[in-house]
């Protein structure tokens, strides 16, 4: 049984489902900044591989990448030596990756996290050299250097006898403002004179409402392409004005729909269910079979002055079963929310119960949602 307290479990639920129908009656819209991004003004993601210097120790044991990187660092300091003499104690092979926003221009910092590479026990006290961070085209696009944040620890000793102690993942670490962005990341959001709106949650239902609320500001402007594309057609006049057409463009508001869906984690016990939810008239019987097992140990001996006979030790087992009546519950049609929530609230069952009343339901067809099981 999942540990949780069902009442507090099922007054959640019950919020939940009540605000879900609340927010779908009370009509509440967001902005299209909110549900919606512009085509072409992406992230886009970078990697680099580094030396991290600086660790007391603790470093990797010597593998050829790194002795081999050391030795390339160094000859471009003019200092030639051989790999194969160097040692990596305080030195850690890591790889670095860092996502670049839109339109970020060269000179301002994006923040990098840093992974160990080899087998080094810690970055703690480490400082990243100058790495060169490549984009998919494998063009420098920022450097990135600086101390190491790593948020935990490790310390202690290894083989028999030895303690340790670690909080966190000492092996990975951040560096805020790590990397200076070196080459800007050409970016096209106007194509002929129009941009696309990509929606986040794609919704045939919410691209045709988002592009009746463009057209009711900008007439005969927007298009719905597809379930996550709507197009806008740049007003005349504003040709030179794009970014002040884009900042009224994500200010309007639109309602977007949302699907019936429930949610189930077993794991944790949570249940989240949208305001769409429907449930067909069925009848619902549950009831819990609990078995329980105990084992003991039971001493016999012989009895006093007894002249044969040795005390033994011999297990005993209790087994019993009881399970909880429960009746064949009709529940009508539920067309809202706040009678699906009311109705199963009513039955009283725990956590799990209701996880499997739900998987129940749709399989029986009487539950017009979908089932997400986690």
């Amino acid at each position: 049984m999942i540990a949780m307290n069902a009442h507090l479990l099922r007054w959640t639920l019950g919020l939940l489902l009540c605000l879900g129908g609340s927010i779908a009656t009370c009509g509440i819209s967001a902005r299209v900044k909110d549900i919606a991004t512009i085509s072409g003004a992406r992230d886009n993601q970078l990697v680099g591989y580094g030396l991290v210097a600086g660790i007391n120790g603790d470093g990797d044991k010597n593998p050829i990448y790194t002795l081999q990187a050391i030795a390339n660092l160094l000859l471009r300091q003019g200092i030639n030596v051989p790999a194969a003499t160097l040692s990596s104690k305080n030195v850690a092979a890591v790889m670095i990756t860092a996502d670049i926003s839109a339109f970020k221009k060269p000179g301002s910092r994006i923040d990098i996290t840093v992974s160990s590479l080899g087998d080094a026990k810690t970055l703690q006290g480490g400082v990243l050299l100058q790495t060169p961070l490549l984009g998919a085209d494998g063009e420098v696009y920022a450097v990135a250097q600086g101390p190491l944040s790593i948020g935990g620890f490790a310390a202690g000793t290894d083989g028999g006898g030895g303690a340790s102690v670690q909080k966190n993942h000492p092996t990975t670490g951040q560096i805020i403002g790590g990397a200076l962005v070196e080459r800007e990341i050409p970016m096209e959001i106007l194509r002929d004179n129009s941009l696309e709106l990509l929606l986040r949650e794609p919704d045939f239902t919410s691209a045709a409402r988002l592009a009746v609320v463009i057209n009711g500001v900008f007439t005969n402007s927007a298009i719905a392409l597809d379930s996550t594309t709507v197009r806008v057609q740049l007003p005349e006049g504003m040709e030179g004005s794009t970014v002040d057409f884009i900042a009224r463009l994500e200010a309007l508001e639109v309602s977007a729909d949302n699907p019936a869906r429930i949610i189930i984690n077993e794991r944790t016990g949570t249940i989240v269910a949208t305001s769409r939810i429907r449930i067909a008239a069925c009848a619902v019987s549950h009831g819990n079979l609990t078995i329980t097992v105990a084992s003991s140990l039971d001493v016999s001996q012989p009895a006093p002055l007894a002249q044969q006979g040795q005390t033994v030790v011999t297990p005993r087992t209790e087994t019993s079963a009881e399970e909880e009546k429960a009746g064949l519950i009709p529940l009508p049609e539920m067309p809202t929310i706040e009678k699906v929530a009311s109705a199963l609230n009513s039955l009283g069952v725990t956590p799990r119960d209701m996880m499997s009343i739900f998987q129940a339901m749709k399989q029986a067809g009487a539950l017009q949602a979908e089932l997400i099981l986690r």
